[in-house]
């Protein structure tokens, strides 16, 4: 066997190594990844909010709570369907809690309004928590306590069990950050920007400032 080949083959075994190390970590990684899920209202809002968050590696936007296979948004903003606009945040546990994601959580919305957030209402935007496991149930628990005591008030935002989570359409994933173009009442805007003008208009922030003062989370995301 000439050192020509030889050397190649070294290298062949080098690079199957590398490869088959790097795949095993990039697995490993996203095997530690665990989720919460969470309705508040505006899922652009939510996604956009908690996608900034160290630790979290994605949100998605979707429907969850109620009775009906495979939602469009129209249906669920139609009611009827009995399903949350939500989100499913991937999170690394190693790196942010449960409990904290959910002390964000209740500091980021109006957890005294029962019928829908901000300028949004209805029984498609109202806040929950969605719990998969007694853990979750009981750090959640201790969240919503520990906001009752902060505020001095009841906190609404109910804690169900988690159930099937559906994503929505592909248009409404990241649309806090899209650069495609669209028509709005105020002209030709991108999503991005088009996205800004709502949440302020809905006066989100406003509200959540109102209601948390310095411990508001997310105030002007």
């Amino acid at each position: 066997m000439s050192r020509a080949l030889q050397d190649f083959k070294s290298l062949a075994l080098l690079l199957a190594i590398l490869v088959a190390y790097v795949t095993h970590c990039t697995a490993a990684g996203a095997a530690t990844l665990e989720k919460a899920v969470v309705a508040g209202g505006c899922f652009w809002c939510v996604e956009a909010d908690f996608e900034k968050v160290e630790g979290v590696a994605g949100v998605v936007s979707g429907f969850t709570g109620g009775t009906v296979k495979n939602p469009t948004y129209k249906q669920v903003v139609r009611g009827g369907t009995g399903h949350y606009e939500a989100v499913e945040i991937s999170y690394d546990p190693d790196r942010i809690s449960y409990a904290q994601l959910m002390r964000l959580f209740l500091r980021s919305v109006d957890v005294t309004d029962a019928g829908g957030q901000f300028c949004d209402r209805g029984d498609s935007y109202r806040t929950a928590i969605f719990v998969s496991d007694p853990a979750e149930k009981a750090a959640a628990e201790a969240a919503v306590a520990e906001a009752e005591q902060a505020l001095g008030r009841k906190v609404v935002t109910p804690i169900l069990p988690a159930g099937p989570f559906y994503n929505a359409e592909e248009y409404h994933q990241d649309y806090y950050r899209s650069d495609e173009r669209i028509l709005t009442r105020f002209g030709v805007k991108t999503k991005a920007e088009a996205y800004k003008r709502y949440r302020k208009a809905c006066g989100r922030d406003a509200r959540v400032r109102a209601l948390w003062g310095d411990a508001a989370a997310f105030s002007g995301s």
